[in-house]
C-alpha cells in the first residue's frame, strides 16, 4: 500500500474490509491509497485537505466525525451492506456518494471520477468555473463575469458550497449543517437571508443562478 507521506491526491481509506477495491480504484483513477482507522483518517483528512481526491468510510459514525472537521469535510463516499441502507435513508447530508457491497473496484473508479467532476474541478485545480462564475479556492475570492464579488465568509461558503453541488436540490437543513456546521443552532431564516445576499452581489443578470425549490430549498445552475 502506498504510504501517506508520497506526493499526490489520495484516497484515505477507514475501513479495512473495502482496502482492496479501493487501492484498485484508486490505481484506475491516478490516485493513491492509505489505509487507517478513523482517527488517523481524520487527522490526515484535515492536515493534507488540499491533496485528499476523497475519503471512503463504513459507518455513519465516520461520516458524522469528518462532516464535524473545520469547514465540514468532502467528498466523502460511504461503502454499506445492503442491510445498512435504511440506517442511510434521509441522511444523505451525511455522505456524497454511496458504494453497496459487494463492493466494485470499476464502481468506485466511476463514482470517485463523476466526484471530481460534479466539483466543478479535477483534483489540485484551484477554481471552481460556472455560468461566468469564477471562485478562487486558494485566496477564497469569487468574481462573476470578471467582476470581483464582495463577500463575506459565510456568503463565500455558501456560494462555493452551491457551486460544487450544481444542479443538485440542497434543502435548507442541509445548508446549515453543511456550511454553517453542526453546532450552529440557527434557523432556516439564516440560509434565506444569506441567498437573498448572494442573489443582490451577484447582480440581476445572474441571480438566477441560485433557484428556489418551493418549500424544500435551492439548487444551483
Amino acid at each position: 500500500m502506498t504510504d501517506a507521506g508520497d506526493a499526490g491526491p489520495a484516497v484515505l481509506l477507514c475501513a479495512p474490509a473495502v482496502a482492496e477495491p479501493a487501492e484498485e480504484a484508486a490505481r484506475l483513477t491516478g490516485l493513491r491509497a492509505t489505509c487507517a482507522d478513523l482517527g488517523s483518517v481524520a487527522a490526515a483528512a484535515t492536515a493534507q485537505r488540499d491533496s485528499v481526491a476523497a475519503v471512503l468510510v463504513d459507518a455513519t459514525a465516520a461520516c458524522k466525525a469528518l462532516r464535524r472537521l473545520e469547514g465540514g469535510f468532502e467528498p466523502i463516499v460511504v461503502a454499506v451492506l445492503p442491510s445498512q441502507l435504511e440506517e442511510l435513508a434521509l441522511r444523505d447530508e451525511l455522505f456524497d456518494d454511496l458504494l453497496v457491497a459487494p463492493w466494485s473496484a470499476g464502481e468506485l473508479a466511476v463514482r470517485l471520477r463523476h466526484l471530481a467532476a460534479v466539483r466543478g474541478t479535477p483534483s489540485g485545480a484551484e477554481t471552481i468555473e460556472h455560468g461566468g462564475l469564477t471562485i478562487n479556492l486558494e485566496t477564497y475570492q469569487a468574481a462573476i463575469a470578471g467582476r470581483a464579488l464582495d463577500l463575506s465568509y459565510m456568503e463565500y461558503e455558501l456560494l462555493r458550497f452551491f457551486a460544487i453541488n450544481p444542479g443538485r436540490v440542497l434543502t435548507r437543513e442541509t445548508l446549515l449543517s453543511r456550511v454553517w456546521g453542526y453546532e450552529y443552532y440557527g434557523g432556516a431564516r439564516t440560509v434565506d437571508v444569506h441567498v437573498r445576499r448572494l442573489r443582490a452581489k451577484l447582480g440581476e443578470e445572474h441571480a438566477s443562478l441560485i433557484h428556489t425549490v418551493r418549500s424544500v430549498g435551492y439548487r444551483f445552475g
